[in-house]
């Protein structure tokens, strides 16, 4: 089931708690639209994310395949059942898009994308989230799109074998860091503090006892009072 209202166990799942997810072979027989040139699309999408390993990229495609909205975040790494990942992947969903539930069919479709450590292939994390995306698309009006799977071996799209080595889980630290990007270069700011010159104040108006007004007198050079000097006193043997 899809709806999420199904309270039995998973054939995959080792526990006597319910999990929802999708193995490969369900996943590949779902009917997955394959994923226009993920060649540009994934470097695309990492490159706005940065995604590191924990973390989650939701975005959703129009009818073209062009990216129009994405959203990010870290998952709780207890949560394993993909009745929690599809309730975080509504929530983010509603926050960047509006739903097509109004539609006949829809128009666009929705994909996701995990960065983790460890081998590429299919885990059961994987499935938990498969269940969740293609849950939360249909709830929320979207087609469910690819999965992609980002590891340190490269990036590959589960159910259809493409993929490439870059980007990575580890591309995360070769991205711009924009705190330091956006500053001025350092002659920039040199040349601002010789061109400096301190603004010169307008005089301020006194009154007069009679309530006329006339400007401040114009004030000659300052120069030291003369002070005498002072000699030491002289100590004598009497006090």
């Amino acid at each position: 089931m899809i709806s999420g209202s199904d309270p039995g166990q998973h054939p995959l799942a080792g526990s006597s708690e319910p999990r929802r997810l999708l193995d490969l072979e369900a996943w590949t027989a779902s009917g997955i639209p394959l994923l226009r040139d993920p060649r540009e699309f994934v470097p695309e999408l990492h490159q706005r994310h940065l995604p590191q390993p924990g973390t989650v990229v939701v975005a959703v495609l129009d009818a073209l395949h062009h990216l129009t909205a994405s959203a990010s975040f870290t998952p709780w790494p207890h949560d394993t059942d993909g009745w929690q990942h599809r309730n975080v992947l509504l929530t983010h969903l509603r926050r960047i898009t509006p739903h097509d539930l109004r539609l006949s069919r829809p128009a666009r479709t929705a994909v996701l994308l995990r960065c983790r450590d460890g081998a590429p292939g299919w885990t059961e994390q994987d499935g938990a989230w498969m269940w969740a995306l293609r849950d939360a698309s249909v709830l929320h009006g979207l087609r469910c799109g690819s999965y992609i799977g980002l590891t340190p071996a490269g990036w590959q799209i589960l159910g259809d074998g493409r993929g490439g080595r870059n980007p990575h889980a580890g591309s995360w630290a070769d991205g711009p860091v924009h705190t330091v990007t956006e500053l001025p270069p350092r002659s920039v700011l040199d040349d601002a503090v010789r061109g400096w010159r301190p603004r010169p104040q307008a005089p301020e108006p006194i009154r007069r006892g009679d309530g006329g007004q006339l400007t401040r007198p114009t004030e000659g050079p300052w120069t030291p009072a003369r002070v005498p000097a002072v000699e030491p006193a002289r100590r004598t043997g009497t006090r």
